[in-house]
């Protein structure tokens, strides 16, 4: 079955625009909240319910729409568009706020609170050592 005769197979347009994300299966699932089976199952699916299609969009970073309408022809002129832009636009072009795809702050933010939270345990570690001597 090729995607010629079933160009409307929704789960295999949620498998290309992961792939083309570089995303795997297994961040999607997290995303998600699923298994990788599920996700597989979804991607194996030529149908799927709105709702979910909604979840799936949100996690993939793009519109329903976008899922719905996507094509490899559309995406060949996207990434084209997007090369041409940020040529035209410089090395400041591609690394402006706008084409960034998280917040700074918000990653500086989750990196410090990983670092307390790995002083907390090495604390409590170094503790319970002198409770046993």
């Amino acid at each position: 079955m090729s995607t010629a005769t079933k160009p409307n197979h929704i789960g295999r347009k949620i498998s290309r625009i992961r792939e083309l994300k570089d995303m795997k299966q297994e961040a999607l699932a997290e995303a998600l909240g699923l298994s990788q089976q599920t996700v597989s199952a979804i991607e194996n699916s030529e149908t799927i319910d709105d709702k979910k299609l909604l979840e799936v969009a949100k996690a993939l970073g793009v519109s329903v729409e976008a899922i719905k309408n996507f094509t490899e022809e559309n995406m060949i002129s996207y990434f084209n568009n997007f090369y041409d832009n940020s040529v035209s636009n410089g090395v400041n072009g591609i690394f402006s706020p706008s084409h960034c795809s998280f917040n700074p702050i918000d990653k500086v933010v989750e990196l410090f609170e990983r670092l307390v939270q790995v002083e907390k345990e090495k604390n409590e570690y170094l503790e319970k050592l002198l409770k046993e001597k």
